[in-house]
């Protein structure tokens, strides 16, 4: 019962004690008293578990003891002669125990009106940089700053090891206007492991949720938060910047070795390497091959290993499977330093139900969709983000941000970007919600790409975002402003799914497929196309890309040479998943590493040489790369051989750039003298036989070069006639 008018309510203090109380920073910590109860200065603190509770300064000499009060453990103490706010801290006892600790509703808030108005107004640039926990020195105090949205909840607290995990303890302030909330906690600080406790818009105490903003979480199954700070590596890429700054991607060669990290290669013990492990094998190892970037699959944290990164929980985490995010942030700089950029898989489409997730953060939808015919994925029993919601598409959108400032990345493959742009995407008649005209388009996803690639093209130029995206939707890859999407690149799934088809049929059936290698060429230039081998084609039977090839081993193998060296020839940059570089027999499996002693059987050293070589003269002959993405590169020569399967055409790099042809011959049979229209004569280098003996083939071919004839053929000027190797594709530039 109140005994003195400056005391707080007993209501008051059973809701503090509770974690019920609507504002704890209004009766917590300092306050003037009010003039009408007594002058001076309130100091109130909730200490579970003291027996008594004393103020003291820094230097330790006493400020005022503080009163029990009644039965609770709420102290006060009134301070007459205090008429402003000051430094102090608390020291408590029980029985023998005697700790100190500073009152974290001693601080005042750290959030300002502006990040309020930014978030709710979707514009906030930097919103990772005030969302999250973020060690800083607030009031002259070391400490950490969390802030959270949910706007629905009742109350939000932080708990932890730091706290006894007691919800009541670190109770947050509550910015109304935006629905988020904050708190200042010092003297805690890297390395300490907290989530959210909600109490939700009806009461109920929610499942502890981790941290949508965490810059790095525990282990699975732990599912916990970590304090860390992304924001102090010491970085060695300058130059790396800057000249990618002046790059224009469409014109550079671009060979993406694919990746899964946790499976590339495992420790002694089968475990997974550690961030710098892996940077210390893998990058001489795609260096030496010749890839121009590696590409990762999602490396944000996820729960499940089977989900391979694609149901993430943490957007802004690299996951604790390698170690912490400095280790990743090492991995980078070593890339860079090796003359390989660092794409990353970033999934905005969707993201798993585990209660420690997004789903249902404050008790209610907040970043799903609240209507399941737009909120829920019923492929993969996972939520969908209300793009249409500014705050969400915020977040979202300083995800991307964040991967590119903090950590210097090099590109974003979007995954699964039809499923964002169609509203019925994999559902049935009456199973999803039109948009406001009877159609299937997403236009908030529609719009929520196009300000996120504005976004990451702007702040960082010379990156690239690139879409998986295996519709028709026109211009996936074109500008913002002339109606796109704003990506810089798109996968070309039509093509992967034709020349994999076509090479995996007999040569003897091949006749009657030729368009499916010509068809390609009818849009190769309405997107700037990716070529992707990717993990996709690899897994749920399958089987890997060489068992898909026909014929006895010999055969598979020069099919599959041959298949490279169309692919290295085709327009598109390239992208090769892990292990297809050697020819990997078994499909790919998600919880062991590649079957690397393969590599001691010479026709698997004979694909990876080929393929460093593929990549050598991608790299080095600008015919091959600086018109990839326009009509101008590419001119056919042969089209129409199907009787032979025999295809030819040239790749034209503009003024001054020798041409190169690329001849395919799909059939094991030879063909002597095929003559094939070329636009100079002259010598003609083989600059590339798939069928070399170094590269396990029968060593048939040209002896290094070519005499091309005035001759005209094909409606080229000159001409030569050629030895096709079987099942091969063979590389001529004009000169020596």
């Amino acid at each position: 019962m109140n005994t003195s008018p400056w005391q707080l309510s007993d209501e008051d203090v059973a809701a503090i004690g509770d974690a019920r109380h609507p504002d704890p920073f209004g009766v917590l910590g300092l306050h003037r008293a009010a003039p009408a109860a007594a002058a001076g200065m309130v100091l109130r603190a909730f200490v579970p578990g003291a027996d008594t509770v004393s103020a003291i300064d820094d230097g330790g000499a006493p400020i005022a003891r503080l009163e029990r009060h009644g039965m609770s453990d709420v102290f006060e103490a009134l301070l007459p002669r205090r008429t402003s706010r000051f430094p102090y801290r608390l020291h408590a006892t029980r029985a023998d125990s005697r700790w100190t600790f500073r009152d974290p509703y001693a601080f005042g808030p750290v959030l300002g009106p502006l990040d309020e108005h930014l978030l709710v107004e979707g514009t906030h640039r930097r919103l990772y940089e005030k969302l999250g926990a973020h060690v800083m020195t607030h009031e002259g105090v070391a400490g950490v700053h969390f802030a959270v949205w949910a706007p629905r909840a009742r109350r939000v607290s932080v708990v932890g090891d730091f706290n006894s995990w007691d919800g009541r303890r670190h109770a947050m302030r509550k910015r109304i206007d935006s629905g988020l909330w904050e708190i200042f906690i010092p003297d805690i600080a890297e390395a300490t492991v907290y989530k959210y406790e909600i109490v939700g818009a009806h009461g109920t105490l929610l499942p502890l949720k981790a941290d949508p903003f965490g810059y790095a979480a525990e282990l699975r199954p732990s599912t916990a938060s970590v304090v860390a700070r992304t924001d102090d590596f010491r970085w060695s890429d300058a130059n790396w910047l800057a000249v990618r700054a002046r790059q224009e991607a469409r014109r550079a060669p671009m060979s993406i070795y694919e990746v899964h990290l946790g499976s590339w290669r495992r420790g002694p013990d089968g475990g997974f390497l550690n961030w710098d492990e892996i940077a210390a094998r893998l990058i001489p190892y795609a260096a030496d091959l010749g890839f121009t970037h590696l590409q990762f699959l999602p490396i944000t944290e996820h729960p499940l290993d089977a989900s391979w990164g694609y149901q993430p929980i943490g957007l802004f985490a690299p996951t604790r499977r390698f170690g912490d995010p400095a280790g990743f942030a090492r991995l980078v700089d070593r890339a860079h330093a090796a003359g390989i950029g660092v794409i990353i898989d970033w999934v905005p489409a969707h993201f798993p139900t585990d209660v420690h997730g997004l789903a249902q953060f404050d008790g209610e939808a907040l970043y799903e969709h609240p209507d399941p015919r737009r909120g829920f994925h019923p492929d993969w029993n996972t939520a969908i983000y209300d793009y249409g919601r500014r705050e969400v598409s915020n977040v979202l959108a300083a995800s991307a941000l964040y991967w590119l400032d903090r950590f210097h990345i090099d590109g974003l493959r979007v995954d699964a970007v039809a499923s964002m742009l169609y509203l019925d995407y994999s559902r049935r008649p009456g199973e999803w919600l039109p948009n406001a005209d009877g159609g299937n388009e997403n236009r908030d996803a529609v719009g929520f790409m196009q300000h996120a690639n504005t976004l990451a093209y702007a702040a960082h130029p010379g990156i690239v975002t690139i879409a998986e995206e295996s519709t028709a939707w026109p211009g996936v890859s074109q500008p913002v402003d002339a109606g796109g999407l704003g990506f810089g690149f798109k996968w070309n799934m039509g093509w992967m799914h034709d020349t994999l088809e076509y090479f995996g049929r007999d040569p003897v059936h091949r006749r009657w497929h030729h368009d499916r290698l010509t068809f390609g060429l009818l849009y190769a230039f309405t997107e700037n196309f990716v070529l992707p081998l990717s993990h996709d084609e690899v897994v749920h039977g399958k089987g890997s890309i060489l068992m898909r090839m026909p014929g006895d081993d010999w055969q598979r193998f020069a099919n599959l040479r041959a298949y490279y060296g169309f692919m290295w020839g085709y327009p598109g940059k390239k992208l090769l998943f892990m292990g297809q570089e050697f020819g990997q027999w078994q499909e790919w499996n998600f919880a062991g590493e590649l079957d690397w002693h393969l590599l001691d059987h010479a026709p698997h050293r004979g694909v990876r040489d080929c393929v460093r070589d593929l990549n050598r003269l991608y790299r080095t002959e600008p015919a091959l790369h600086a018109r990839d993405c326009e009509g101008e590169g590419f001119r056919w020569i042969v089209v129409d051989d199907a009787d032979q399967s025999v295809l030819a055409w040239l790749r034209l790099g503009g003024a001054g750039v020798p041409p190169v042809a690329v001849v395919c011959n799909l059939t094991p049979v030879p063909r002597h003298g095929y003559r094939i229209g070329l636009p100079q004569p002259g010598v003609w280098t083989e600059l590339l036989n798939t069928d070399a003996i170094a590269y396990g083939g029968s060593g048939m071919g040209n002896l290094g070069r070519v005499m091309a004839a005035s001759v005209s053929s094909h409606g080229l000027p000159a001409s030569a006639e050629l030895l096709l190797p079987p099942l091969a594709t063979i590389y001529l530039r004009a000169g020596e």
